[in-house]
């Protein structure tokens, strides 16, 4: 056996990877481990028996290095760098992603009635302290701005006609002009909206959300706002010199 130098510099930092997974991990590990130590540690790392492990080093470029098999020989022995990558094969049967399967994993359940009765859970917790949904006083008051921001919002779009129209005026954004092309309840999200069909390609969408198509327009030119950012008048579409000719 040809001698060997030990590197002076005592930790080095790798990637492990290994044959049963698809991550790859860093780790900070000691030049003076021997390499049964050193599989030891990894298969907490890997999932791997030490005793069914090959080890592959690769360098900083991920190009192959040598093979780490001599269980004996200590770790700096071998041209280990910071950036290099240990290889974890392994060799007990396992089949690859084994590991990483979680349909496998037993799952911990408990009734909604078992639960009621653990006084370390969550719910007890907010129960005992009278936080979010167990603080009468906080729900009632938020349901109650609900309410008001739902009444705002109706009275809103009552005064908003399809095919008028309109400039949105958004704060923090530059105003947009267009035509009201729908008014009313939306299944996207909850609450009145107004559908805009925009004079530029300023919007999102051609007048249909997640499948349901509320209005008509070209792509990009369509978009929901809410009632309040709306107002109606007589605004006629600019001449933004499109169809001049260069």
């Amino acid at each position: 056996m040809s001698s060997i130098t030990v590197s002076s510099a005592s930790i080095v930092t790798v990637r492990v990877s290994s044959s049963l997974n698809s991550f790859t991990v860093e780790k900070r590990l000691d030049r003076g481990l021997t390499l049964a130590e050193l599989k030891c540690k990894l298969e907490l790392v890997v999932g791997s028996p030490a005793s069914c492990m090959d080890l592959q080093l690769y360098g900083v470029e991920n190009f192959f290095l040598q093979n780490l098999d001599q269980d004996d020989a200590l770790l700096g022995s071998y041209p280990v760098d910071d950036g290099c990558r240990i290889h974890v094969i392994d060799k007990s049967g396992t089949k690859t992603g084994e590991y990483e399967d979680l349909s496998r994993v037993e799952k911990y359940e408990i009734s909604q009635e078992a639960y009621e009765k653990r006084t370390d859970s969550v719910r007890s917790f907010l129960k005992k302290n009278r936080l979010g949904k167990f603080n009468e006083t906080e729900t009632l008051q938020k349901q109650e701005n609900d309410e008001r921001k739902r009444d705002e919002e109706r009275i809103a779009a009552e005064s908003i006609t399809v095919g008028a129209r309109c400039e949105v005026r958004v704060s923090g954004q530059p105003t947009k002009r267009g035509t009201v092309m729908y008014v009313g309840l939306a299944d996207f999200k909850p609450g009145y909206w107004v559908g805009v069909k925009y004079d530029e390609p300023l919007g999102k969408h051609d007048g249909r959300v997640e499948g349901k198509q509320y209005f008509t327009c070209l792509p990009k030119y369509g978009a929901f706002v809410k009632p309040q950012t709306v107002i109606v008048g007589d605004f006629p579409e600019e001449d933004y010199g499109l169809d001049d000719e260069m």
